[in-house]
């Protein structure tokens, strides 16, 4: 049995694969291209997606509306298939003009976490009146319960007369920051498996009075086409993975990123306090000791991206780490990663990783 396709109603991806969206700069127009040609949804990670502009210090927001716009369209020039989406944090100090300028580009697909976006179609609407045509981008928030999927649903609802047109649903051990308590991580009651199945429950009245199909997305250690299969028997209708599309030739980052990811042992992958105030999985390394040991002290931040920092009382800036990582600097830095990362041990293309995942479902489902 060959891989079914997603659809976020008249957008279809030929195949159920959302690759995850992963800043700082790890996935940019680069991977996200090469994942939509390969018939999946290529997405791209906004936060901090202006570092590279000589005019950023001065100017963050508009120095971020120029890098995402000029990913955006590198991305549009290079697919020949697929869906180009854009993973927007709701932390983000620049959020609603991240979402208008996707908008106003035609994205795909929207996809947003870390935090409720309960306004997100209100963003829709304005930019749908302001272009004077009907958008066809798809709104997917991310999740970590049942809870919050019915909480969007109806919210999104009473308020603006939409409903979610998918929801993805990130388990603990997915790699960045993570919504759950660190007690939680390793609790049954928080895995991937019961989440999908509670958040399959919540939308499903939604689904049935509404008459609109809502695809529910596994995230977080989907690894191998078995894990594919699994969730797809329970009742999502794709998945998304980061980690291993981080050791491919097409990804943004620095290859001594990568590096970083086939050297890993598995006890290398750790949980760290971020200076967000939540857990994340990361790889060990030097910098992240020194933070430990209490060899890094607090700086200014220069970068005021994300509204849950607390400057004054972190050790370290985590955007500059993130961009120290994204280049390749890990002495300055660290590389967030999911739980599986320590199960890469090869760089490969886009498309190799694409049709392994493929093989290795249609063994798993004969």
């Amino acid at each position: 049995m060959a891989l079914p396709n997603l659809k976020f109603g008249e957008l279809t991806a030929r195949l159920p694969i959302i690759q995850g969206g992963m800043g700082v700069g790890i996935s940019l127009s680069g991977l996200a291209s090469a994942v939509a040609n390969e018939g999946g949804v290529g997405v791209i990670a906004t936060s901090m997606i202006g570092m590279r502009d000589p005019k950023r210090a001065k100017d963050p927001e508009g120095a971020d509306r120029r890098g995402l716009i000029d990913e955006i369209r590198k991305a549009r020039a290079k697919m020949t298939d697929g869906l180009l989406g854009v993973n927007i944090m709701c932390a983000l100090t620049n959020y609603g003009d991240m979402v208008r300028t996707s908008l106003r580009e035609r994205v795909d697909v929207i996809i947003s976490g870390a935090g409720l976006p309960l306004d997100l179609p209100g963003y829709l609407r304005d930019v749908s009146q302001e272009l004077k045509e009907d958008m066809r981008t798809k709104l997917v928030p991310i999740v970590s319960s049942g809870r919050a999927a019915g909480i969007l649903c109806r919210k999104w609802l009473n308020k603006f007369g939409y409903l979610p047109d998918g929801f993805v649903v990130e388990g603990p051990k997915a790699g960045g920051h993570l919504g759950f308590k660190a007690e939680q991580l390793d609790d049954p009651d928080y895995q991937l498996e019961k989440l999908v199945s509670e958040v399959i429950e919540a939308v499903t009245p939604y689904r049935e009075q509404h008459h609109k199909e809502i695809p529910v997305i596994a995230a977080g250690g989907v690894y191998t086409g078995e894990d594919i299969a699994r969730f797809l028997e329970m009742g999502a209708s794709g998945v998304q993975m980061g980690t291993r599309f981080v050791a491919t030739h097409e990804c943004d980052a620095d290859e001594r990123f990568k590096r970083a990811y086939i050297e890993a042992r598995q006890e290398d992958v750790t949980i760290i306090k971020s200076p967000v105030g939540m857990p994340g999985r990361a790889l060990k390394n030097s910098f992240l000791d020194a933070v430990s040991t209490g060899l890094k002290h607090p700086r200014k931040c220069v970068h005021k991206c994300l509204h849950s920092c607390a400057e004054d009382k972190s050790p370290y800036c985590i955007a500059q780490a993130l961009v120290n990582a994204y280049k390749g600097k890990l002495k300055n830095g660290f590389a967030f990663a999911g739980a599986n990362a320590y199960l890469v041990d090869k760089i490969v293309t886009v498309k190799e990783l694409m049709n392994s995942l493929k093989d290795e479902f249609e063994r798993f489902r004969k």
